[in-house]
C-alpha cells in the first residue's frame, strides 16, 4: 500500500497533535496535580504513536510508545510529576518535533532515539535521577564530539534553536564565516572565568557570539572542566581568529570549524478550526503538494491548496471591479429589471466574498502558541522567573502575513527575557516582584493589527545606547546632544547594532533587530519601541490586513476621487466654517466634546485647485487611530462601495499616506489613503 498519498495529511494532524501536547504540557506543569491535562496528553500521544507506527515512521513511534509509557503512570497516579521528569518529557517532544520537520523536508524521520528511551524507561522502572540525566547528557556530547568531520559538524549536532539558525544563515548569507570554535584551557589553569572573559572579549572585537556551550552563567561561575565552545559570526580569516584566541595565556588548544547550515522547515500550514477526529477525515488526493487551509463544513473538515485559494481570490477581485461597473451602467440606463438583477447579484457576490475573505483569515493564535514554551525553557536556562500574558490571540490576520511574523516575534521576545528581565535577586532589590511579566498582545485598530511586546524589565540604557552608536560611527557626536529619546531608542535598529559588554548565548539587544524591522517593512508594516528607564519596554509592530477587498468610503476633492478604508472611519459629518477654531496653530474642531485636529486633503495631496467655487458647508471624515482621531477635509462624499486593493508597484513605493489604489466602476483610478499614517 502506498503510504506517500496520505503524507501530508500525515505532517498536518502531528504538528497539532504536537501542539496540543507542548499547550498542555505547560498547563501540567503549573498544576501537576490536574489529571486532566495528563489525560489530554496522553490521547494525543497515543494517536501520534498510532500514526507514525502506520506512516512507518519506527524511531517516532518508539519514542512516543516510551513517553506513553511515562504518561500511564502519571495518569493512574503511580508516579510524581516532577521538575526533572518534565524536562524529559519535554526533550522528547521536542525529538519528535524535529523528526515531523525532518519528514516534511523530504527525510525518512529517523533519529538517535536512544538516549530519551532510556531516560523514559529509567523513569518507569523508578530508576531516574537527575545525575543520571546530566551523565546520559554528557555522554552524549562526547559522542556528538567525536563524531564531527573535519568539513564542518551540521547545525543541528549543536542544539542551536531557530533564532541561532536564522542568525547564522543571514550572517553567511552576508559574506560572514559562521564556525563553530571549541577552547581548551591550561590542566593547572586557576582563573578560568577570567581566561573565559578575555576570549569572548577578544571574539567580540571581531565579530559576534551567537551561542555558547556551556551558558554563559555556567562558564562566569566556572560550571565547567577545562574547554567550552561557541557559535561565531565574523568577517575575518579563521586562522587570524585561532592566533588572536592563542595569544591568550593559559589556552592550550583552539578547534575551528565551519557549520554546515540546513534550510529551515517552512511554517506550520495555517489552520483555522481544531482538527476533526482522524476516522472522519479522508485522504488527500496524489495531487496535493503544498501547503493547505483547513475548512470545516457540517463538523467534517477538507484541506484547500492555498494556491487555489489565492486564485480564488484573485477571480473574485476582477468579479468586485465587473460589478461596480454593472452597478453604473444600471443607474444610468435606469431600466428596472436590470437594476434588481445588479441588486440581487450583489447580494449574492456579497456572501461569497465574505466566504473568501474568511477563508484565508487566522488567528494569530497560530503564531503566539509556540511562545509559551519557548519562554519556559529560556528563563530555566537564564535561572529567570518570567510571567508570559497573551492577550488578543483571537485576533485574525491574513494567512500570508502569520506565515512571516513568527521570527520576528521569536526575536523581539527572546530581547526582553534575555535583556529586558532582570534577574530575581535584581529585581528584589529595585523593589520590583521577583517574577517579571512580558506582554504579548494583538488587537485591531482601523485596517491594520498592532502586535505589542512589552516587558517590564530595566528599560532601555539611552546612554550606553549613545555612547555605542557614537563608537561605530552611527552617529556624529555633533548631534548626540540634540537627539531625543525616540531617536536613541530608534538606533536598535541600525545594522548590526549591539550594546551587549558581556557575551549572551541569547542575542543581546540590538543584536539583529534591523533584522525584525527589515522583516515587519516588506510585509509593509514598520515596529517601534518605546522605553522607560527602570520600568520597561514596549515593542509595537504595525501590520496591514493585506485583505484584497475592503470597504471604503469615495470622496471627492477637486476633480480628484480618493477612497477612506471604512475600518477607519467613525463617522462623516459636515461643519459651518465657523465652527472651526484654531488651537496651536492647527485648525480644530469640537467633536462630541473631543477636540479634534483638521487634516486637509487637498494641502496633503497637493489636488489642484478646480477653480470651483466652495461653499460654506465643510464636509469632514472623522477617522481614528487606536484613541487618536482627526478629522479628513474633503469636498464631498461619493458614498460607500467595495474596492479592489490594488499595489502601486516597486516604482512607487512608500508615497505618504497612500497605501494603495482602486479601479472605479467607471475606469477612474482611485487613490485609497492610510488614514493611521495621516494620524500619526
Amino acid at each position: 500500500m502506498d503510504m506517500n498519498q496520505y503524507l501530508d495529511m500525515f505532517i498536518e494532524e502531528a504538528k497539532e497533535h504536537l501542539q496540543a501536547i507542548n499547550a498542555n504540557l505547560l498547563l501540567l506543569e503549573s498544576d501537576p496535580g490536574n489529571i486532566g491535562h495528563v489525560k489530554e496528553i496522553f490521547r494525543s500521544a497515543h494517536t501520534l504513536k498510532g500514526m507514525s507506527a502506520t506512516m512507518g515512521f519506527e524511531d517516532m513511534a518508539n519514542l512516543t510508545h516510551e513517553a506513553e509509557n511515562v504518561l500511564d503512570l502519571i495518569r493512574n497516579q503511580k508516579l510524581t510529576i516532577t521538575s526533572d521528569i518534565m524536562d524529559v518529557i519535554f526533550q522528547s517532544v521536542d525529538l519528535i518535533e524535529s523528526m515531523v520537520i525532518d519528514i516534511t523536508e523530504g527525510g525518512d524521520g529517523s533519529a538517535d532515539v536512544s538516549v530519551p528511551v532510556k531516560k523514559l524507561r529509567a523513569i518507569v522502572a523508578g530508576d531516574f535521577s537527575a545525575e543520571q540525566e546530566v551523565a546520559a547528557a554528557a555522554v552524549a556530547e562526547e559522542e556528538a564530539v567525536e563524531a564531527e568531520k573535519a568539513e564542518g559538524t551540521p547545525a543541528q549536532e549543536h542544539d542551536l534553536d531557530d533564532y541561532a539558525l536564522m542568525v547564522l544563515e543571514q550572517s553567511k548569507e552576508l559574506g560572514n564565516n559562521v564556525v563553530w570554535i571549541q577552547v581548551t584551557l591550561n590542566e593547572n589553569c586557576l582563573l578560568k572565568a577570567a581566561r573565559a572573559y578575555m576570549v569572548f572579549d577578544q571574539l567580540e572585537s571581531m565579530g559576534e557570539i551567537i551561542k555558547t556551550k556551556p551558558s554563559v552563567e555556567d562558564i562566569e561561575n566556572e560550571r565547567f572542566e577545562l574547554s567550552f565552545e561557541l557559535a561565531y559570526v565574523t568577517m575575518q580569516s579563521v586562522e587570524k581568529v585561532r592566533s588572536a584566541i592563542l595569544n591568550i595565556s593559559e589556552i592550550q588548544d583552539v578547534t575551528i570549524e565551519p557549520i554546515q547550515l540546513k534550510k529551515q522547515a517552512p511554517p506550520a500550514p495555517a489552520v483555522a478550526e481544531t482538527a476533526a477526529p482522524a476516522e472522519e477525515k479522508k485522504a488527500p488526493s496524489n495531487a496535493q503538494a503544498t501547503p493547505a487551509k483547513k475548512t470545516t463544513a457540517g463538523g467534517k473538515t477538507i484541506r484547500v491548496d492555498i494556491d487555489r485559494l489565492d486564485i480564488l481570490m484573485n477571480l473574485f477581485s476582477e468579479l468586485v471591479i465587473d460589478r461596480g461597473r454593472l452597478e453604473q451602467l444600471a443607474r444610468e440606463i435606469g431600466n428596472g429589471e436590470l437594476q434588481e438583477t445588479v441588486e440581487h447579484m450583489n447580494r449574492i457576490s456579497g456572501d461569497l466574498q465574505n466566504i473568501i475573505l474568511t477563508m484565508r483569515m487566522v488567528p494569530v493564535e497560530q503564531v503566539f502558541n509556540r511562545f509559551p514554551r519557548m519562554i519556559r525553557d529560556l528563563q530555566k536556562e537564564l535561572h529567570k522567573k518570567v510571567n508570559l500574558e497573551i492577550i488578543g490571540a483571537e485576533t485574525e490576520l491574513d494567512r500570508t502575513v502569520i506565515d512571516e511574523i513568527g521570527d520576528p516575534l521569536n526575536h523581539l521576545l527572546r530581547n526582553s527575557l534575555d535583556h529586558g528581565i532582570e534577574s530575581p535577586e535584581d529585581r528584589k532589590r529595585a523593589g520590583k516582584p521577583e517574577e517579571g511579566t512580558i506582554v504579548l498582545r494583538a488587537f485591531h485598530s482601523g485596517n491594520h493589527v498592532f502586535i505589542e511586546v512589552k516587558d517590564d524589565g530595566a528599560g532601555i540604557n539611552k546612554e550606553k545606547v549613545l555612547k555605542k552608536a557614537i563608537e561605530r560611527g552611527i552617529v556624529n557626536p555633533a548631534n548626540a546632544d540634540s537627539m531625543s529619546d525616540k531617536q536613541i531608542h530608534e538606533l536598535l535598529f541600525a545594522a548590526g547594532f549591539s550594546t551587549a559588554e558581556v557575551v549572551s548565548d541569547i542575542s543581546g539587544r540590538g543584536v539583529g533587530l534591523d533584522v525584525v524591522k527589515s522583516k515587519i517593512e516588506s510585509l509593509g508594516g514598520s515596529v517601534s519601541v518605546e522605553s522607560v528607564r527602570g520600568q520597561g519596554t514596549t515593542f509595537l509592530i504595525q501590520l496591514p490586513l493585506t485583505l484584497s477587498i475592503i470597504s471604503a468610503m469615495l470622496v471627492q476633492v477637486n476633480d480628484e476621487k480618493y477612497a477612506v478604508p471604512l475600518s477607519s472611519i467613525i463617522e462623516t459629518a459636515v461643519f459651518k466654517k465657523d465652527q472651526i477654531m484654531m488651537a496651536h496653530r492647527q485648525k480644530v474642531i469640537d467633536f462630541r466634546g473631543r477636540v479634534v485636529p483638521l487634516v486637509s486633503l487637498q494641502d496633503i495631496f497637493q489636488v489642484p485647485d478646480n477653480g470651483a467655487e466652495k461653499d460654506d458647508d465643510v464636509s469632514v471624515v472623522i477617522v481614528r487611530k487606536g484613541e487618536k482621531m482627526a478629522g479628513l477635509v474633503v469636498d464631498s462624499f461619493i458614498g460607500q462601495q467595495e474596492i479592489v486593493l490594488k499595489s502601486l508597484g516597486k516604482y512607487l513605493v512608500n508615497v505618504f499616506a497612500i497605501s494603495g489604489a482602486t479601479i472605479l466602476g467607471d475606469g477612474q483610478v482611485a487613490l485609497i489613503i492610510d488614514c493611521n499614517a495621516l494620524i500619526k
